[in-house]
């Protein structure tokens, strides 16, 4: 379960604040969602602080969680950078770069808003150029090491950057990444070029996050109203391509003709094709939903007719 959109509404307009969020989180995990995803960015920590106190008040073993976490390795990017509000969130716990300091101080300070002494995963949360790949590996392996971080990740990049940090950490014998969080949907399919194939032929699992397309393929395109997502400012533009909204009545047909949802389509899809999707779910019905695509298969037919219309896109979401 991603929890991006948990914290505070200056962050994001459509924010889940602690006590709905933490109840959600409760409710996943009664339904068997034990793994979720965070990053330090989110809510400028808040998302980290209401999972913490959600295991507190709910008194969830910590074992029996699989708590995945990001830290930013580029510049801190909002979703509207022209919101003063958003900028002021931005305080010196959310560390840059990928620097040996930096990864320490961000990990430091994500187990002390989560409450714990250690994180499942730890992901890179995209490639810095200005740090060597030895450095940042090496660094990385120190803290799987001393037992602050059991495996390790990475997030949007190039596949030769996933590839050199690879090589760097195989080369002296430093633990490697073992899970890629792209970006991977219906709408978006560049990572069929590089990355996924990379993945694939290297045993790495792959956790792509926007399954939805940012809710995109949940919702007919006219007819079945907004949610407060849908009207807030994309990270790649607000506008759908012709092609999209091709793809995204496909999806509500197949979904028409099966009785099923279009989310379940679109991650029936998805989930034949990665270890597991980083899905956000903001109500019970929709964990729900989430749950039941598990057992849905689409034909071949029905994949065809879904990946028909995609055309190349420029590449979204790397550094």
């Amino acid at each position: 379960m991603g929890t991006m959109g948990f914290g505070h509404p200056e962050w994001l307009s459509w924010c889940l604040q602690e006590d709905e969020a933490s109840r959600l989180l409760y409710e996943g995990y009664l339904r068997g969602i034990n793994t979720w995803d965070t990053a330090n960015t989110y809510s400028n920590g808040m998302a980290e602080r209401i999972i913490g106190r959600t295991i507190q008040r709910f008194n969830i073993p910590r074992r029996k969680l699989v708590l995945m976490v990001s830290f930013e390795a580029g510049q801190i990017r909002l979703v509207a950078e022209s919101l003063e509000s958003r900028r002021k969130l931005v305080e010196s716990n959310n560390v840059k770069g990928a620097s040996r300091s930096s990864i320490l101080s961000a990990v430091e300070g994500s187990l002390e808003r989560l409450q714990t002494s250690y994180v499942d995963v730890l992901h890179l949360h995209r490639y810095d150029s200005s740090v060597a790949p030895e450095e940042i590996m090496q660094t990385l392996h120190q803290l799987v090491m001393g037992g602050k971080v059991r495996y390790l990740a990475a997030s949007s990049m190039w596949a030769y950057q996933f590839a050199m940090l690879q090589a760097a950490a195989d080369k002296n014998g430093w633990t490697k990444f073992v899970a890629m969080q792209n970006h991977y949907n219906l709408l978006y399919r560049e990572e069929e070029r590089e990355m996924n194939r990379y993945c694939r032929e290297t045993g790495i699992g792959l956790l792509p996050w926007s399954p939805l397309a940012e809710g995109a393929l949940a919702r007919p395109l006219e007819g079945n109203g907004y949610s407060a997502r849908s009207l807030e400012p994309s990270r790649f533009g607000n506008e759908h391509s012709e092609t999209d909204r091709v793809i995204i009545s496909r999806v509500h047909a197949v979904a028409k003709r099966r009785g099923w949802t279009m989310s379940q389509v679109a991650l029936a899809w998805l989930n034949k094709r990665v270890t597991a999707p980083i899905v956000g779910l903001h109500s019970v019905k929709r964990i729900e939903e989430a749950l039941m695509a598990r057992g849905i298969e689409l034909n071949a037919n029905d994949e065809a007719y879904l990946e028909e219309p995609y055309k190349p896109k420029c590449v979204q979401g790397h550094s």
